[in-house]
């Protein structure tokens, strides 16, 4: 089979297009994924606002100990496939088989009764702390 150089220089054409457009070529954009969450008047929150918390009883890092009931009330922080961990912040498996967020080893997890951003209703219940830096 003979190559022209017309098909030579569309095939180099199409590899160099390729190239261009992954994260680590020269002259690329790329914007690195957000944090997980922000820091808020003392207070880790979502990227949403929403009021973050951990639990006393979370004993084992990276473990959970609030499943079932309790997560009714004190709903996980949950990590979507495409989330990557960074830093202080990692993502575990929880038991139910559900990935979720954790700062410094700590779940983080919201409160059912904080409907909006900035809400901390649940700083007042025993065993439940604001997360903090």
């Amino acid at each position: 089979m003979k190559h022209t150089p017309a098909l030579l220089a569309a095939v180099f054409a199409l590899l160099l297009a390729a190239c261009s457009s992954m994260p680590d070529s020269p002259g690329a954009s790329y914007t690195p994924p957000a944090m997980p969450t922000k820091l808020v008047n003392g207070a880790l929150v979502d990227n949403d606002g929403m009021t973050l918390y951990t639990f006393d009883k979370d004993a084992t890092p990276g473990k959970s100990a609030c499943n079932d009931k309790c997560l009714f009330n004190w709903p996980a922080y949950f990590a979507t496939p495409d989330d990557t961990a960074k830093g202080d912040y990692t993502i575990f498996e929880r038991d139910d088989g559900m990935t979720q967020w954790a700062y410094k080893g700590k779940p983080l997890y919201y409160y059912e009764k904080d409907k909006k951003p900035g809400d901390r209703l649940g700083e007042a219940v025993a065993n439940w702390k604001l997360a903090k830096p």
